[in-house]
């Protein structure tokens, strides 16, 4: 099954669940990794990606993933996937419901409406660059409410970033924005 792009492996998106898990925990240690209070908190603070890369909570958070995650190329979208991760307050373990189907889904069974306007879902994809991005993920989740698919979230963000610095992929059927409108449209209520 190929349900995630770049979170292939099991062994990092079980590291991903235990930083985020740890979020809900105060003061203990895992994996050597002491994690103060209000880790969350100092996260959800933060206005753009770039200022997640000035604080402590961030930097445990790349303690906790592969050591990749801690290059120079990838530490902009490490700081975007935390900050966000931040706002989450539970996870949605469904492997089916990826985060934009979970952004066309009526908050009842009876609502017509998607949780995301269509209008609001394609501004999200058309942000321009990461402040931008983050600002509409912030307000998606807002939207989508609680439980959200952390890693259907975090695989996204990092396939947005990869097209972000180095263009969308020639085949539309490796683009995020394909992947996400198909999933968007076919969960929108009939």
């Amino acid at each position: 099954m190929d349900t995630y792009r770049y979170l292939r492996e099991p062994k990092v998106r079980h590291q991903l669940f235990e930083w985020w898990k740890s979020l809900s925990e105060n003061d203990f240690e895992r994996n050597k990794v002491k994690i103060g209070k209000g880790d969350r908190a100092r996260l959800r603070r933060v206005e753009r990606p770039e200022d997640a890369l000035l604080t402590e909570p961030f930097f445990r958070f790349l303690h906790m993933m592969p050591p990749e995650w801690a290059l120079p190329d990838n530490i902009l979208r490490s700081a975007l996937i935390a900050s966000v991760l931040s706002h989450v307050d539970k996870h949605d373990d469904d492997e089916k419901m990826s985060f934009a189907t979970q952004l066309a889904t009526p908050k009842k069974v009876t609502d017509k409406k998607p949780r995301m306007s269509v209008l609001r879902f394609q501004q999200l994809q058309k942000s321009r660059d990461p402040e931008e991005f983050f600002r509409r993920l912030l307000r998606s989740l807002q939207l989508a409410e609680n439980p959200i698919n952390i890693f259907s979230l975090a695989d996204s963000i990092w396939h947005w970033m990869e097209e972000y610095r180095f263009g969308v992929n020639r085949k539309p059927t490796k683009r995020l924005s394909v992947r996400w409108a198909t999933d968007y449209y076919l969960a929108l209520p009939k």
